[in-house]
């Protein structure tokens, strides 16, 4: 495992855009919510680029990532929204900038297969969290706790995010994962999802139930879930079927995965979610207990590296 440094107060925080274009009033508003945190946030006026549906060519996206890693003053990378396009980095980055400048690197959604990825191919601990054009740019749009918490180097055993129960059950491993659709487009490339001994995390939003289905049926057929020691959906906004279909959201996801026998919970308030985006880190260890009426994910270790003396 690579856990990059902690982030501090007065920190520079480097901004990209390896997806779709930005907005730009919306990203200065979440460059605003970063000073306010005590951060600086820093960027290249590249990163309003419009290429199609992408920010830019895929050259430069990678480029701009690969500089934020390679740069000494900047401690930590944040996305700054996701939409689609990282799939087109993946040939371009060059994973030996970050395991010479191992960063905390957030994002979700699309952002998912560099998570995943960056994680699978060099070890770095990468966190499944808040973008700045997104939820830093929304009011109330970070759970700030989970942030400071797991990007300081910060660890409470007793605490956790509060879930509701699908399947009973108790287990460690590491947690992984993110957006469903990403999770499935990886399957048949070089870039597949690692997901053996893991606790699952599995969200997406706006995906009708029967694609839901379809996509948790393609991991599994593909071996994908044999191996998990637990899943944890996420909030899954606009996923509920009409209300005269005759079954609900969480009777479909019991019926996917019933049948590993592991246990499953639902609701973590991390991606695409309505507020309070919680900051979940990619690679450490975690717990999930799923009781009758009682579900809860808790870290056991912290996902950064802490400086001499704490």
């Amino acid at each position: 495992m690579l856990k990059p440094p902690a982030l501090r107060p007065g920190d520079r925080v480097g901004i990209v855009a390896p997806a779709s274009p930005v907005e730009r009033n919306r990203f200065l508003l979440g460059c605003e919510a970063l000073r306010v945190l005590g951060y600086e946030p820093v960027f290249d006026n590249s990163v309003f680029s419009a290429d199609l549906y992408f920010a830019g060519s895929a050259e430069r996206r990678a480029r701009e990532l690969e500089t934020m890693f390679e740069r000494d003053d900047i401690r930590a990378i944040v996305c700054a929204r996701g939409g689609y396009g990282c799939n087109y980095l993946l040939p371009h980055f060059d994973l030996d900038v970050i395991r010479r400048h191992p960063k905390i690197f957030v994002g979700y959604s699309d952002v998912t297969t560099l998570l995943t990825w960056f994680h699978d191919a060099t070890g770095l601990v990468t966190f499944h969290g808040p973008m700045v054009a997104k939820d830093f740019a929304a009011p109330r749009g970070v759970d700030v706790p989970s942030w400071q918490a797991k990007t300081g180097g910060e660890l409470d055993l007793q605490a956790g995010a509060l879930l509701t129960p699908v399947l009973p059950g108790r287990a460690e491993g590491k947690l992984y994962g993110g957006c469903l659709s990403m999770l499935a487009a990886s399957l048949g490339t070089p870039y597949a999802i690692h997901t053996e001994g893991t606790i699952l995390l599995i969200e997406d939003i706006s995906t009708r139930p029967y694609q839901l289905d379809r996509m948790l049926m393609q991991l599994k057929l593909a071996g994908k879930l044999a191996g998990v020691r637990g899943i944890v959906f996420g909030e899954m906004p606009d996923c509920a079927p009409p209300p005269d279909s005759g079954y609900t959201l969480l009777e479909l996801l019991r019926r996917c995965v019933e049948d590993l026998n592991v246990p499953v919970a639902f609701g973590l308030n991390s991606g695409h979610v309505g507020q309070s985006n919680m900051t979940q880190a990619i690679g450490v260890r975690v717990s999930l207990r799923v009781e009758e009426t009682y579900a809860a994910l808790a870290t056991l270790e912290v996902p950064v590296t802490l400086p001499p003396g704490g």
